[in-house]
C-alpha cells in the first residue's frame, strides 16, 4: 500500500511542467481573444472616463406596491435603453441596481440635461392608424404612394385578430412582420401628393383623437397648414438617421397626427404619417407572449383591454378595416417610435386581440413587454446626478494608479526582505495574476458591459494584500518543514496540503464577503466587489497553477536545495534542527587477561 501512493506523489511532484503549460496556454488564449477583439484596454467607467451618472427610484401608484417586480423593471430597462439610443449615445449604460434602483450612466459628449428628461419620464404608449409608409433613407427605391406600401413580403404574417373569436377566423391578408414592406406600385405618385392624400383620407377629425365621425377631405381642410407641414417633416425625414429619428414627432400630442420612424421585418428603417392617437397606452390591461398550439401562427402576442380600452378599440379597428393598405394598419408607438404596425381585416369588439407573425420568442416577449409597459403603475425619481469631467476622471486614475504602484512596491520590498531568493517566485506570481486580472477586465468589458470604475480600482489594489498573502502562507509553511530538519524537496510537498486548506478557507471568505457586497450593494460599490470577488477567483487560479509548481522546479536547483543564505531558505537562520540521524554503538572492550579482584 505504502510504494504505490509514494509512487503516485512523486508522479505527480516530477511534472510541475504540466500545471506550468497549462496556465501559459490560458494567457496566451485570453491574450489572443483580447487583441481578436479589438478591446486592448478595460472599459472605463463613469467617474473615470468622465460623463453623468443618473440614479433612478421606481415609485409606484397608490395601491399598486406590487408593480415593483424583476419584469417591470427589466421592461423599464429596456424602454431607457430606446431612449438613450435614441440620443446618439454608443455607449450608455443602463441596469437595474438591487429590486427598485436604476441606474443609467452616459458617457461624456452626451447632452446630460436632455438624458435625463429622456430617461426620467413615464413611457408614452399609443395606438395610432397608419396613413402612409415607405422605405426611408438609402432604402428607399422610389416614391410609392399610401395604397403601395404594405405589400406581400417573404416573412409570415403579422395581423391583429379578435382574440375572442374563433382562431380559424382570422382576418386574411399577409405582411412584413414588424412593418410593410413598402415596394412601390406602377402607379405610384409624388411622395409628397402621396403624404397630402393620405392626410385627406384620415380616418378621424384632424386635430383630434377618433371619436366615431365618418371620414371626410373636409375634416382636415382646417388644419391645411398643418398638414402642409406635417407632409414636409415627412419628405424629408431619413429614418436612417439616428438624430433625425430621435427628433420625429417631437412636440406632437395626443391629438395630433404626426410622422414616426420604425423597422421592418429586414431591419429597414420606414417612415410613417400617423393620425390622432386612437388608444393610450394604458387602455391595456395586460399583454403577453404565448406560443399558439391551436394554428401554425407560432409566437404571438396576446392584449386584453380595460371596459374603455375594448371600446376605443373596436371603434378604430372598425373603421380601419374599411380601408385599404396601409391605412388598414395601426401603428404601436412607443416614445415616438413604431414598435409594430399590424394590419386589420374586421371590427375587433372582444376586448382582446392578437398579434400574430413570424416571431420568434425573444420578439415576442419584447413587444409584449412594450405594450405591458403603457399601462404600468410606475414612475420613476431621481435620486442622484453625479457629473464627472474627463480632466477629473482622468486624474483619479491617476492617482488610483500611483496608490497601486506604491502599494505594489511596498509588497515587492517586504518580500525581498523577508524572503530572498524566495521573493522571485512571489513576484512572478503577482505579475501572473496582474496579466490575468488586466485581460480578463479588458474582455469583460464589450461582453458584459464591465466599468472599470474607481472602487474597482481600490477592489484590485486590496487584491495584491490578499494575493501576497496566499504566497506567504505556504512560504511559511515549507520554512517550518525546514526547521523540523527536512530537506526542501520533502519539506515543498509536505507543507502544500496544510497552506492549500488554508489558502482555501482565507480566499472562500474573502469572495464570500465580496459576493454579498455585491448584491446588497448600489452603484459603485459593486465595482468594488466585482473586482475583489474577480481577483480572489484569478489568486486560487495562480496559486494552484503557477506559484506551487514553480516552487517544486525550484526546490530541484542548487540554489534552493542547498539552502543559500540568500534563498530564504537557510536552515541555520531559519533555526532548523539538527537532522535525525542514525547513532552508532559504542565498541566493545577488547578481551584481555581478567582481574582477579574484578572476578
Amino acid at each position: 500500500m505504502v510504494a504505490p501512493k509514494k509512487g503516485k506523489n512523486a508522479s505527480a511532484q516530477s511534472r510541475p511542467g504540466r500545471s506550468l503549460a497549462l496556465i501559459l496556454i490560458a494567457i496566451v488564449a485570453l491574450t489572443g481573444g483580447m487583441f481578436a477583439a479589438g478591446h486592448t484596454t478595460p472599459r472605463l467607467g463613469i467617474d473615470l472616463a468622465g460623463g453623468t451618472s443618473i440614479t433612478l427610484r421606481a415609485v409606484p401608484e397608490a395601491g399598486q406596491e406590487s408593480a415593483i417586480n424583476k419584469t417591470n423593471m427589466d421592461t423599464a430597462v429596456e424602454i431607457m435603453e430606446r431612449r438613450v439610443n435614441g440620443l446618439g449615445v454608443s455607449e450608455a449604460e443602463v441596469q437595474t441596481q438591487g429590486d427598485r434602483n436604476i441606474i443609467v450612466n452616459i458617457p461624456k459628449g452626451t447632452n446630460s440635461e436632455e438624458a435625463r428628461q429622456q430617461v426620467g419620464t413615464t413611457a408614452k404608449l399609443y395606438f395610432r392608424p397608419v396613413l402612409a409608409t415607405e422605405l426611408s433613407g438609402a432604402n428607399a427605391t422610389g416614391s410609392p404612394s399610401p395604397s403601395a406600401t404594405g405589400n406581400a413580403s417573404d416573412k409570415a404574417t403579422d395581423k391583429a385578430t379578435d382574440g375572442a373569436a374563433d382562431p380559424d377566423k382570422a382576418a386574411d391578408g399577409d405582411k412584413a412582420s414588424d412593418s410593410p414592406s413598402g415596394s412601390p406600385s406602377a402607379n405610384s405618385s409624388p411622395q409628397g401628393r402621396a403624404a397630402s392624400d393620405a392626410l385627406k383620407a384620415d380616418p378621424s377629425p384632424s386635430g383630434g383623437a377618433s371619436d366615431g365621425a365618418s371620414p371626410s377631405p373636409s375634416a382636415s381642410a382646417p388644419g391645411d397648414d398643418a398638414n402642409a407641414k406635417l407632409q414636409a417633416e415627412y419628405t424629408a425625414l431619413d429614418c436612417t438617421d439616428a438624430a433625425a429619428r430621435a427628433k420625429a414627432g417631437d412636440g406632437a400630442k395626443q391629438g395630433d397626427s404626426m410622422v414616426a420612424c420604425g423597422q421592418n421585418a429586414q431591419g429597414q428603417w420606414q417612415k410613417y404619417i400617423l393620425g390622432p392617437a386612437a388608444v393610450d397606452g394604458t387602455d391595456v390591461d395586460s399583454s403577453e407572449a404565448v406560443f399558439n398550439t391551436q394554428t401554425a401562427a407560432g409566437w404571438t402576442v396576446t392584449m386584453k383591454f380595460t371596459d374603455g380600452g375594448a371600446k376605443k378599440f373596436a371603434d378604430i379597428t372598425g373603421k380601419l378595416a374599411q380601408n385599404q393598405s396601409p391605412q388598414n394598419q395601426f401603428a404601436i408607438v412607443l416614445d415616438n417610435e413604431v414598435v409594430s404596425d399590424p394590419y386589420v381585416s374586421q371590427a375587433l369588439t372582444g376586448g382582446s386581440a392578437e398579434i400574430s407573425g413570424s416571431f420568434d420568442q425573444e420578439e415576442a416577449q419584447g413587444l409584449a413587454n412594450m405594450l405591458s409597459y403603457g399601462a404600468l403603475p410606475l414612475t420613476f425619481k431621481e435620486d442622484s446626478v453625479t457629473t464627472v469631467t474627463a480632466a477629473l476622471g482622468g486624474d483619479q486614475l491617476e492617482a488610483g494608479l500611483i496608490a497601486g504602484a506604491i502599494g505594489l512596491a511596498l509588497v515587492i520590498l517586504y518580500l525581498l526582505v523577508y524572503y530572498r531568493g524566495l521573493s522571485f517566485i512571489a513576484v512572478a506570481s503577482l505579475l501572473v495574476s496582474a496579466g490575468l486580472t488586466y485581460v480578463i477586465m479588458s474582455l469583460l468589458g464589450p461582453t458584459i458591459g464591465f466599468a472599470l470604475n474607481l472602487p474597482a480600482v481600490c477592489g484590485a489594489i486590496v487584491a495584491i494584500g490578499i494575493t501576497a498573502d496566499s504566497f506567504i502562507v505556504y512560504f511559511e509553511r515549507v520554512r517550518d518543514e525546514i526547521r523540523e530538519g527536512r530537506s526542501l524537496r520533502p519539506a515543498v510537498e509536505r507543507a502544500w496540503p496544510r497552506a492549500r486548506r488554508t489558502i482555501l478557507v482565507s480566499d472562500f471568505v474573502s469572495f464570500l464577503a465580496a459576493a454579498v457586497l455585491f448584491v446588497v450593494t448600489v452603484g459603485k460599490v459593486q465595482g468594488f466587489a466585482f473586482t475583489l470577488g474577480l481577483t480572489t477567483l484569478l489568486d486560487v487560479v495562480v496559486v494552484f497553477l503557477f506559484t506551487k509548481p514553480l516552487l517544486t522546479l525550484m526546490a530541484r536547483r542548487r540554489f534552493f536545495a542547498s539552502g543559500h543564505k540568500w534563498s530564504g531558505l537557510d536552515p541555520k537562520s531559519l533555526g532548523a534542527k539538527p537532522p535525525l540521524r542514525r547513532t552508532r554503538r559504542p565498541a566493545r572492550p577488547v578481551a584481555g587477561p581478567v582481574d582477579p579482584k574484578e572476578a
